[in-house]
């Protein structure tokens, strides 16, 4: 018997709001890389909007789901895949904020990571496009925004093992813990990033 797909009908704005989320992730991560590569005001206001456009479609996803009687998936997927979509996101404007805050140059390894987790929110955006028709595709993808937030962390440590070695006065110290919180910042957006492709990955076996 051939089985319905369970995306079909109502699932359409579900996906589609989950898309446009992720893109808003992925548009911000792209203006945090410019705002790393040349800090303006102009870059760190926009990745502001950026940040309080997603709130909006995740407040709208949100509103539907607390409407709707059945959902394509799991509503607790739903919820958690939109929730660890927007923590990307807000970690990123707070980056921003904790830059601006001490008034600091970012590092080279600090432009790395950041690069490293916009081409992640990339692939999470890919793989919630292909859920509903390739969700094997959709897994591809995940894998590979795993694979590069692995990579966030890995520089992540490298930088922690460089600022330690670096401290010699007092001055010193205080850079250091201002560049440890920038850091961390992106680290946290890099385990979000993974939850989101963990829950991506748990999707696809669900449907399969």
């Amino acid at each position: 018997m051939r089985l319905t797909n369970p995306f079909r009908s109502r699932s359409s704005n579900f996906l589609q709001l989950l898309a446009q989320q992720a893109d808003k992730t992925r548009e911000g991560l792209e203006m945090l890389e410019q705002f790393f590569k040349t800090p303006t005001e102009g870059d760190a206001r926009r990745v502001e909007q950026i940040e309080k456009e997603a709130d909006e479609l995740r407040r709208i996803l949100i509103d539907d789901l607390n409407r709707a009687f059945v959902t394509p998936i799991d509503r607790e997927d739903l919820f958690a895949l939109s929730r660890t979509i927007d923590d990307v996101l807000d970690y990123a404007y707070t980056t921003v904020d904790e830059v601006q805050l001490f008034q600091m140059q970012p590092t080279e390894l600090m432009q790395k990571m950041v690069v490293t987790l916009r081409e992640a929110a990339e692939e999470l955006h890919l793989g919630v496009l292909q859920l509903r028709e390739r969700p094997q595709v959709a897994l591809q993808h995940a894998m590979r925004a795993k694979k590069l937030e692995n990579r966030a962390e890995g520089l992540y440590r490298e930088a922690l093992a460089e600022l330690f070695q670096q401290p010699k006065t007092l001055d010193d110290i205080m850079v250091m813990l201002k560049h440890r919180e920038v850091y961390r910042h992106l680290s946290n957006a890099a385990d979000r990033g993974d939850e989101a492709a963990n829950i991506i990955s748990d999707i696809v076996v669900k449907m399969t």
